[in-house]
């Protein structure tokens, strides 16, 4: 996204401003046209110096006592935010490229004026891809397996660490949330499933996997007693024992791909708190979902697959 990049350095410049919310309103961040709520007509943009953004919709018909000022910001997700639009998209675009920067170099970057600030607006963000996703599983387009993929089954607990073993223990901690985890492989390709259950029995997992996973799907998992009835179901299951090895001899059946992809998710989890409450990890785990079925399968890549949310979202 280069264009981008060459864009923000652009609109650092006087005069430059104009050319940033035009840009947005092709990307549909903004809105082209407001209404009026008084007389329902056609409100008209205007350049305005005394505010921050320099333009405003504003309605002078004669029948109205005063004049209907109203933000370019109105309806988006932009609006309740005193953040210059430079640098949120700065923020935006950070957040798309995944940087690990802590919030202090952030703040000292003048990105926002503290690290409460930033920490909204990356919740704000996450809001737009973790709807993204639910939408489409209500939609049941997230069904995996089928063809030439194979899908790997295994759970992992996510408890809530405490940073240098201080401070209050969450929920998290107490109650041991597993996580049940369904990925499929295909070639290079990787999208995971991640649920979280209360218990691991049969009567938890496998209807999740009846849900997502496609009849006759190659079913890949370890020996876990709760998984011995998958081919009754229609699955193609092959079982791999742990305590003897990590790769079947004869089959040459693994679970490393979700094994190693544990790590990648805790981390991700641990390094935005996600994991106080079960609330917080499911929203975690919903973005982490995006990234993998949206983000990086998009063909403007992450940051152009965060946009298009954004103006599903909030449709201005």
């Amino acid at each position: 996204m280069s264009l981008i990049k060459k864009l923000l350095r652009r609109t650092e410049r006087k005069h430059s401003k104009k050319k940033l919310i035009k840009w947005l309103q092709k990307e549909r961040l903004l809105a082209r046209t407001l209404k009026c709520p008084r007389c329902g007509k056609k409100m008209h943009f205007k350049k305005k110096t005394s505010i921050k953004d320099g333009y405003t919709w504003i309605c002078r018909r004669n029948h109205h006592r005063q004049n209907t000022v109203r933000s370019i910001r109105h309806g988006s997700i932009f609006s309740r935010s005193h953040v210059p639009l430079v640098s949120y998209m700065k923020h935006i675009h950070r957040f798309a490229q995944g940087l690990r920067l802590r919030q202090v170099d952030m703040v000292e970057e003048g990105l926002c004026g503290s690290s409460a600030t930033i920490t909204k607006l990356t919740q704000k963000l996450k809001g737009v891809c973790v709807n993204a996703i639910r939408k489409m599983k209500r939609q049941k387009k997230m069904q995996i397996g089928g063809g030439r993929a194979y899908v790997v089954l295994d759970e992992s607990k996510f408890c809530h660490k405490r940073k240098y073993a201080r401070g209050r223990f969450g929920n998290t901690w107490r109650r041991k949330a597993w996580v049940f985890g369904m990925m499929e492989i295909k070639r290079n390709r990787r999208r995971p499933l991640l649920k979280v259950v209360k218990r691991r029995t049969a009567a938890k997992l496998i209807p999740a996997i009846q849900k997502y996973v496609r009849c006759g799907t190659t079913v890949i998992s370890d020996e876990w007693p709760a998984y011995k009835q998958l081919g009754q179901h229609g699955y193609i299951h092959y079982q791999v024992n742990h305590k003897r090895f990590f790769v079947h001899p004869q089959t040459g059946a693994h679970t490393q791909h979700i094994e190693r992809a544990w790590r990648t998710f805790k981390n991700e989890v641990y390094r935005y708190r996600g994991n106080l409450t079960k609330k917080s990890l499911k929203d975690q785990l919903a973005f982490i979902e995006w990234n993998y079925w949206r983000g990086k399968s998009h063909p403007r890549g992450v940051l152009g697959c965060l946009f298009e949310d954004i103006g599903l979202k909030y449709q201005v």
